[in-house]
């Protein structure tokens, strides 16, 4: 089993249920095209399993979440983070952040001046799958094998 997950929002917030919107607020994804690393457990699975018709996910690798972590990380004031800031932190460099996110030993929930989610784009060139179905009926939503292409197009 995998040790963390790259959630993304893909629907947005008209006509979804309080109990969706509920459960994505409690995933930090309040709003279309957002993403949050969230460490694999039961709870989480279960909640991403609640959700699969309004979000994606995917395994995460260290490159991903380095990838995300250099480009869209923010702090208060959605000010870039600094290698300063990581220090604090208690982190080396932004390699080290990633790898402790990918491993699940830390959440972007628990790093206090980190924003718990990152902001991302509409995919350039747009999706190549229907945004309206699940993965295995070839749409974009629930467990997604190739989130990491269509993220790294998102940033």
């Amino acid at each position: 089993m995998a040790s963390a997950f790259l959630v993304v929002r893909i629907k947005g917030q008209a006509d979804v249920p309080y109990w969706a919107s509920h459960t994505m607020m409690l995933l930090k994804l309040d709003k279309k095209y957002r993403a949050t690393i969230l460490p694999a457990r039961e709870n989480t699975a279960g909640m991403l399993k609640k959700v699969q018709h309004y979000v994606s996910w995917v395994e995460l690798d260290a490159g991903l979440a380095k990838e995300l972590v250099d480009k869209k990380a923010r702090k208060s004031g959605y000010k870039k983070v600094t290698a300063e800031d990581l220090k604090d932190l208690g982190f080396a460099s932004s390699d080290e952040l990633a790898s402790a996110l990918a491993e699940g030993r830390a959440t972007l929930s628990k790093l206090k001046p980190l924003k718990p989610w990152f902001a991302l784009s509409p995919p350039r060139h747009g999706f190549k799958r229907s945004t309206k179905k699940l993965y295995g009926q070839k749409g974009v939503l629930g467990q997604n094998k190739e989130l990491g292409t269509l993220v790294r197009n998102m940033m």
